[in-house]
């Protein structure tokens, strides 16, 4: 059974529902709790792809933490040895910046909460996007953005920001937003970022609440899209 890294930040961001794109491609996973000292592995030796979650941090912040290095270093072996790779959210970030794209604060603000995106013309053709709506509404909690590394393709945008998701080469993918997530998700994470919902007068309960609206909708899109990025690592 091949294994995924999982790189975790936070312990309120986990796998969630990309744990079931896993268990249907009879994938085993192993986490790498960045947030009790767990080391990044050296290599992808004995790793069939690579998960990077979300997390609190910036991808600028590599003085406090410097295991983002390593993830870097980690995610450019992993490009290097053709490596499927899912960036999710601060992982997105940190995917683009192993590939060379610039990673600083959106200038137009936060998006914390359910805010609609739209797929791009590439993006209806693309092996995980296919078949999706134009325009979806997934959960967001970044204040970030990153540029479009050379080479790679824009699959998403938003209002506030211009790259929303994107594809380098055929098995890496970077996504801002949160298809990922199930209503217990979101409570725990507003539940550990409680102070940032209260800066930005956000009411958690009704964050939460939201997901009765749109969480039926984005676990579909959810299962097509994980599903379709974890079915052809059973045999590399």
């Amino acid at each position: 059974m091949a294994k995924i890294y999982v790189l975790q930040h936070h312990p309120a961001e986990a796998l969630a529902n990309i744990a079931d794109a896993l268990e249907g491609a009879a994938l085993a996973w192993q986490y790498v709790r960045l947030f009790d000292g767990h080391p990044v592995p050296a290599n992808m030796k004995g790793a069939g792809g690579l998960v990077v979650m979300g997390g609190p941090m910036s991808v600028y912040q590599t003085e406090r933490y410097p295991f983002l290095n390593d993830e870097m270093r980690l995610i450019q072996a992993a490009v290097e040895d053709r490596r499927p790779v899912l960036g999710i959210c601060l992982g997105a970030q940190i995917v683009a910046a192993a590939l060379g794209a610039r990673v600083e604060r959106n200038p137009h603000g936060k998006e914390i909460g359910w805010y609609p995106v739209r797929l791009t013309e590439e993006a209806r053709g693309d092996r995980l996007f296919r078949g999706a709506p134009e325009t979806i509404v997934p959960f967001h909690w970044h204040g970030d953005h990153f540029e479009l590394p050379s080479s790679a393709v824009t699959l998403a945008d938003s209002d506030k920001t211009p790259c929303q998701a994107f594809r380098y080469d055929d098995n890496v993918y970077a996504l801002q937003f949160h298809l990922e997530v199930t209503r217990d998700s979101i409570a725990g994470m507003a539940e550990a970022f409680a102070k940032e919902l209260d800066r930005e007068k956000i009411s958690a309960p009704e964050m939460i609440a939201l997901h009765e609206s749109h969480g039926a909708a984005l676990a579909q899109i959810a299962e097509r899209v994980f599903g379709r990025w974890a079915a052809p690592i059973q045999g590399t």
